[in-house]
């Protein structure tokens, strides 16, 4: 199976290293990736920010860069929500205005083909047990846009407890926000420190070595306050212990 990887530029930018685990866990799993040089930002901090008409061009540049593959796979919920769910939207309203439905087909051809990575292998290669090993205790704190917009439930808890070591320990108040939210973040900073010391707080009273997630967004917000508390607990995307086997913890 030949799959692109649509990284996003988070993780492009900031965090290479969960890519780079992706890749290492889907080879290990007998799938082929690619990674289309074409690709670049798919719109979701203009969309969000009220910007629609200048993230028209994304969807289109998105779909020329991932066409002609079955599977287009991220390590990001939240961009996948976009795509999926904003993709469609933007080329309805952009038909509405009278301006053609080029944004229709772009969103069509490419929305059914793009996947959040623990959806891919839960659903389609039908995988929970990856091979991991990672011999720590882990919280998991789920993204909003994975927990309401892709509705994801217990992929990532499934993928999780079948990895060799972990023990995963529930986080308390899960289903909370982090505080995030991308623009959130800077347009209300006093709230959304707020909502992040409350998470951090519960991750910490599990007493957890690392606190997993599936977008590095949320990872990144939550690890920064981390460090400014000197904690112990660690962010880690849910990809890195994935890719993990037991013969690079024994080395």
């Amino acid at each position: 199976m030949r799959v692109a990887l649509f990284l996003t530029c988070v993780n492009d930018a900031l965090f290479p290293r969960t890519g780079q685990a992706v890749v290492s866990l889907l080879e290990r799993l007998g799938v082929e990736v690619d990674f289309p040089l074409a690709q670049t930002c798919c719109g979701q901090p203009q969309y969000n920010t009220g910007y629609r008409r200048t993230t028209e061009p994304l969807v289109r540049r998105m779909a020329d860069a991932f066409a002609g593959y079955d599977h287009v796979v991220s390590p990001s919920g939240s961009c996948v929500a976009m795509v999926r769910d904003n993709y469609p939207r933007i080329g309805a309203k952009a038909a509405a205005e009278g301006r053609g439905d080029a944004l229709v087909q772009a969103a069509g051809t490419l929305v059914p083909h793009v996947y959040e990575l623990t959806e891919f292998l839960v659903d389609i290669l039908g995988i929970t047990d990856v091979g991991a090993c990672y011999p720590h205790t882990v919280t998991y704190h789920p993204s909003c846009h994975g927990l309401r917009m892709l509705r994801l439930g217990d992929r990532p808890l499934k993928l999780l407890r079948a990895v060799k070591g972990l023990q995963l320990i529930e986080l308390p108040g899960a289903e909370e926000c982090c505080g995030f939210g991308g623009t959130f973040a800077v347009k209300n900073p006093d709230v959304s420190t707020a909502m992040g010391a409350d998470k951090i707080a519960n991750a910490r009273s599990t007493g957890a070595e690392a606190l997993c997630g599936a977008d590095n967004s949320c990872l990144m917000h939550l690890g920064g306050m981390l460090r400014r508390q000197d904690a112990p607990l660690r962010p880690i995307h849910i990809a890195e212990i994935l890719a993990a086997t037991e013969a690079e913890v024994a080395a």
